[in-house]
């Protein structure tokens, strides 16, 4: 959870409101077919259904109340990599900070399967 605190009071926001906002900003993405995942026992890797993408983002708070974010995605067959990972890593900074007003240090995009 990051705290933010100044004149006019406190605002607390929890790590699932990144999770979502960075989950769904990445699926809007061309060639993204959607954030992948692990079960909890380390099970085969798998597309998670729109309720449950957040799972596919990692969140790291950072002392300077900036954030940090790991996704985890799957892309369509064919597309150009590199040019799809900029992508995200542009609109999923740029909506966070957006929406939230909370500086994002980095967006690191692994592409976890090709369907």
């Amino acid at each position: 959870m990051l705290n933010i605190v100044n004149e006019k009071g406190k605002i607390s926001i929890t790590n699932e409101v990144f999770t979502n906002l960075a989950g769904d900003a990445a699926t809007k993405c061309f060639g993204v077919k959607g954030m992948a995942g692990r079960s909890k026992e380390g099970g085969p890797l798998q597309l998670l259904r729109r309720e449950s993408m957040s799972k596919g983002v990692e969140v790291h708070f950072h002392e300077d109340d900036s954030i940090s974010l790991e996704l985890h995605i799957g892309v369509d067959q064919g597309v150009n990599i590199s040019a799809v990972s900029r992508s995200i890593m542009k609109e999923v900074g740029y909506k966070l900070s957006k929406a939230t007003g909370v500086p994002v240090k980095s967006v690191d995009v692994y592409i976890d399967t090709i369907i």
